[in-house]
C-alpha cells in the first residue's frame, strides 16, 4: 500500500539536494503516515485507517465523521 494519507491525500514529494559545490542528489520528503484504529461513536465500532499526523490532530478535534464530511468523503471511501 502506498505511503499516502487516506483522508487528506498527502503523499511523498520528490526534490533535489543541492550542495554548496552544486552536487545534485535526489531527495524525498515523506509525510508522517500512521496506521490507527479510531473509534466512531456514531457507529459504535472501530475503523482502521492510514492517515497523516495532521489529519489525526484534526480528527481528535472534530471527530472522524464530521472531518470526512468536510473533506467530501464518506467512511466507505477510507476503509
Amino acid at each position: 500500500m502506498p505511503r499516502k494519507c487516506q483522508i487528506t491525500g498527502k503523499k511523498p514529494l520528490a526534490g533535489k539536494n543541492v550542495s554548496h559545490a552544486h552536487n545534485v542528489t535526489p531527495k524525498w520528503q515523506r509525510p508522517n503516515i500512521q496506521s490507527k484504529r479510531i473509534y466512531v461513536t456514531e457507529l459504535g465500532r472501530w475503523v482502521r485507517v492510514k492517515l497523516s499526523t495532521r489529519a489525526l490532530r484534526t480528527i481528535n478535534k472534530k471527530g472522524l465523521l464530521p472531518y470526512l464530511r468536510d473533506q467530501g468523503l464518506t467512511l466507505r471511501d477510507v476503509t
